[in-house]
């Protein structure tokens, strides 16, 4: 029998079988598994142009991320890429990863899209298009996970989050949803009253105060404020490209902090938090210390601009008491800080004689 009788045979009982989904769509390691294929011993007939082979195995790794893969969903694909993306997007290079991404961002598969951002992965114009498509939860994505955000993109985002615009509010509502969850996260904590529950009651607060009164727009700020990727060269230089609308809703924010620090001055940073409780918000809660150096160089270097409109002298009045208040607090706590080391001196000079 010919080759091409053979082939038009195998084509024809194709046809007639009933065809069966494979378990193993993607083989990761084919060399291996065809380098142990060997002919049947029970096949002797050298006459025959096709042969059977046995010794078809697939490596431990592969059959994991296929059981995996299995045992998570067999029919959503979405979520089977995301898998194998968390498993091996470390192997794949960072052409192709883009490529994945400006495929997921065509055609709305966010899912995937996450996946990336959560390892790193930016290509050219992810922020521009979320910003265009109204993502408001990838972008503090972005803002978490990728550390070479550009500072033009940064000014885009500043734009968004300072003056919404119409069809941002669902994935807005998304960024909300997840401080709450994690204030809950917080309380539910406390209740076990174990040894971390004063590690919880600290971070309670914290995110009391950075949940309740601001808007979700403001929740999304939270984390260009808290960002590293922001320093003072970035923040002025995005200050310099921002409207007077958008100028004012960042001082009300940033005074907005100041008010909360004073009504709460028991509020402090909890780093153990995330690492400890899980409650990953703490990290993205702007510090005291961070909010004042970034409206002071607000006010630096456009207070010219802002006495001359009403509006801004409104706020920069109230924003005045409170910052007065705190220089208040502040001078009190040096003066006590003062009284305890004099008080160290003496013990240990007293211990000493």
């Amino acid at each position: 029998m010919s080759l091409l009788e053979l082939i038009t045979r195998a084509a024809a009982d194709s046809e007639n079988s009933s065809l069966v989904e494979s378990k193993y769509p993607i083989i990761l390691n084919g060399t291996s598994i065809i380098a142990d294929l060997k002919p049947e011993k029970n096949n002797t007939d050298d006459t025959k142009l096709i042969k059977r082979v046995q010794g078809w195995k697939i490596s431990e790794t592969d059959a994991e991320i296929i059981e995996s893969v299995t045992n998570q969903s067999d029919d959503d694909l979405t979520t089977s890429s995301c898998l194998m993306l968390e498993k091996l997007g470390g192997f794949i290079g960072k052409d192709v990863l883009c490529l994945i991404m400006e495929t997921s961002l065509s055609l709305e598969i966010w899912e995937v899209l996450k996946t990336l951002i959560f390892q790193g992965v930016v290509c050219l114009d992810l922020i521009e298009i979320l910003v265009k498509k109204r993502r408001s939860d990838l972008l503090c994505l972005c803002i978490k996970h990728i550390s070479d955000i550009q500072s033009s993109d940064l000014v885009s985002v500043f734009k968004y989050f300072l003056t919404p615009p119409k069809g941002s509010h669902s994935t807005m509502m998304n960024v909300r949803k997840d401080w709450e969850n994690q204030a809950n996260l917080a309380i539910e904590k406390i209740g076990k009253q174990n040894e971390k529950s004063l590690l919880a009651k600290e971070a309670s607060v914290l995110l009391m105060i950075a949940y309740d009164g601001f808007t979700s727009s403001e929740l999304c700020l939270h984390y260009l404020f808290a960002s590293s990727n922001l320093d003072l060269l970035t923040l002025s230089y995005c200050l310099s490209r921002l409207g007077g609308t958008e100028m004012l809703s960042l001082i009300k924010y940033l005074g907005k902090w100041l008010k909360k620090y004073e009504k709460f001055p028991q509020a402090c940073p909890c780093p153990k938090a995330a690492k400890k409780l899980g409650l990953k918000a703490c990290d993205w809660v702007p510090s005291l210390k961070s909010v004042v150096k970034y409206l002071g160089l607000v006010l630096d270097e456009h207070f010219s601009k802002l006495v001359l409109y009403t509006e801004f002298q409104d706020e920069l009045r109230l924003i005045d008491g409170v910052v007065k208040s705190l220089a208040c607090g502040a001078r009190l706590c040096c003066s006590v800080a003062d009284v305890v080391e004099n008080l160290k001196v003496e013990v240990k000079s007293q211990n000493g004689a």
